[in-house]
């Protein structure tokens, strides 16, 4: 028998290991309620409330990205990647933190947008800086947020903060890190170390890929999309059941109790961020909620760090990365973020 196991046994015990955490989720959620003694039918009401209120935020979302990501495999092909996106290690980073604007995705959607954009060959690091910046540098994010807060701090503050923690941590993967180190095997192979081109041997083993027609293009990136869809969408479901477990288990009263300081402030939000996992398209409308009570310094904390990581893009990232460089993916922009946000609360008077 080989050594390694087939890829569709591999996929399905996937799938089993993904469910089990499901069905543990719900057992550690039926267990606090036997441990608190109330009503557990008011309790799973809640909890059933808030998925439902947070998968059904983030479907359409991921629609729109799993649509994106089947036109980007019919119609973009690797030698369009190299094209337009420039050849200096630095200079493609930056680019990578707009590329929000030309793919308009919230955190929702753009896992699937990058997982793509990889098997089409875009360098590992200005993937991670895009997936990073994009679900705030779009345009919907941009009229959202001016519309909650106003032309001001808040908007340039959560742009500008965006940018440089999404480039940041995109520098260090370019510098530190190899392909076939951060992504796993299926979405690392197209790409090579470092280059930012697609494989030569790839290359040279496959016809050059060429345009499709448009009817042909349509329906299989279609056919694309729905596949990509529900891959991605049980990380989703698993990511929505964790966030309702933890919103029903921990108060938000306790949470914003603590929320006083220049320090505790940036550390609360950034946790309630985590937990809530509200979408980058409306989160600046809950963060309003909180402008008179917070410092601006972790208002802007909940409005960067929230949309680059939460519960149930943590689960979509483990699609796509390696174990190890999601913890990255969680800690480098917890870790900015938070500085950045006590920094301006110790320096800056707004």
């Amino acid at each position: 028998m080989s050594e390694h196991k087939h890829p569709s046994i591999k996929r399905s015990r996937r799938r089993w290991q993904v469910w089990l955490v499901a069905v543990g989720m719900v057992g550690v959620l039926l267990i606090a309620i036997l441990g608190t003694g109330q009503d557990a039918g008011t309790i799973l009401s809640i909890f059933a409330t808030r998925f439902l209120g947070i998968f059904i935020e983030a479907i359409p979302f991921l629609l729109l990205g799993t649509l994106a990501s089947g036109m980007i495999e019919a119609f973009l092909t690797p030698e369009d990647i190299t094209r337009f996106l420039p050849r200096n290690p630095f200079l493609a980073t930056i680019a990578g933190a707009f590329m929000g604007f030309a793919f308009p995705v919230c955190e929702c959607g753009v896992v699937p947008v990058v997982r793509r954009l990889f098997n089409k060959g875009l360098p590992m690091w200005v993937g991670i800086t895009f997936l990073l910046a994009a679900p705030v540098m779009n345009p919907v994010v941009l009229v959202s947020t001016i519309a909650a807060f106003g032309w001001g701090p808040i908007v340039i503050g959560r742009f500008v903060i965006t940018t440089l923690v999404a480039i940041a941590v995109g520098l260090v993967f370019a510098l530190g890190a190899k392909p076939q180190e951060v992504l796993r095997p299926h979405t690392a192979l197209p790409v090579m170390g470092g280059s930012g081109q697609v494989s030569e041997r790839i290359m040279l083993s496959l016809p050059p890929q060429r345009r499709k027609p448009l009817l042909i293009g349509l329906r299989d990136a279609l056919l694309l999309a729905g596949d990509e869809f529900f891959d991605m969408g049980r990380y989703l479901i698993i990511g929505s059941l964790l966030a309702a477990t933890m919103q029903t288990l921990v108060s938000q009263d306790t949470l914003l109790a603590l929320g006083r300081g220049p320090v505790i402030s940036v550390l609360v939000l950034q946790i309630l961020a985590f937990v809530l996992s509200v979408c980058s398209t409306v989160d600046a409308f809950l963060a309003l909620a909180f402008a008179g009570t917070f410092t601006t310094g972790s208002v802007l904390a909940f409005l960067t760090f929230g949309p680059m990581v939460d519960i149930k893009s943590t689960l979509m990232f483990l699609g796509v990365f390696q174990r190890r460089t999601v913890a990255y993916l969680i800690i480098l922009p917890l870790l900015m973020t938070m500085l950045i946000g006590i920094w301006l609360n110790l320096n800056v008077v707004f």
